[in-house]
């Protein structure tokens, strides 16, 4: 498989102060706007308020089952973006990976109250970069309505999508 079209975690280095000594609050803003901050601490999920999002609201996810989220939850790399006065989650995004070669970038949900503050670019640059020092080959995702969200984190089309094929519902 030619992975020259496919987007590279390649020279995108982890900004200075990254990640504090708790080791799960990122603390580079990445555009963030003031009064959000971003953290990876598996903790500070709403699993309720995470599956009423997806199940309730997105389209790749509808009626998915809050065991069948927590179990998904549980296996994998999570994201949060939260309104710092209040404490509330705002936003989530999780990655499957072996931190190794390979990234999936999925159930990627921004609260439709605080869309247009340029959440989901943070989201998806905070992922890429928190991604960057292990090397990946590729991390892929799929969107049908946010092209121009992961594009600004250099994210691209498949330039050989005919090569990839796909096992389940499509």
């Amino acid at each position: 498989m030619d992975d020259s079209a496919l987007p590279s975690t390649e020279g995108h280095e982890i900004p200075p102060g990254h990640e504090t000594s708790r080791g799960h609050e990122i603390s580079a803003d990445y555009g963030l706007s003031p009064g959000y901050e971003l953290s990876t601490d598996p903790g500070r999920l709403d699993r309720e308020l995470i599956h009423r999002w997806l199940s309730e609201d997105a389209y790749w996810a509808l009626g998915r089952t809050r065991e069948k989220q927590d179990a998904a939850i549980d296996g994998s790399l999570n994201f949060g973006i939260y309104d710092t006065a209040s404490g509330l989650q705002v936003a989530y995004a999780r990655v499957i990976t072996d931190r190794a070669t390979f990234a999936w970038l999925c159930d990627v949900y921004v609260d439709r109250g605080v869309r247009g503050k340029g959440l989901g670019t943070a989201l998806a640059g905070a992922v890429r970069d928190h991604l960057a020092p292990y090397g990946l080959r590729r991390i892929l995702l799929a969107t049908a309505d946010a092209h121009e969200v992961y594009a600004k984190a250099g994210f691209e089309p498949l330039a050989s999508p005919e090569k990839w094929m796909a096992l389940g519902v499509q």
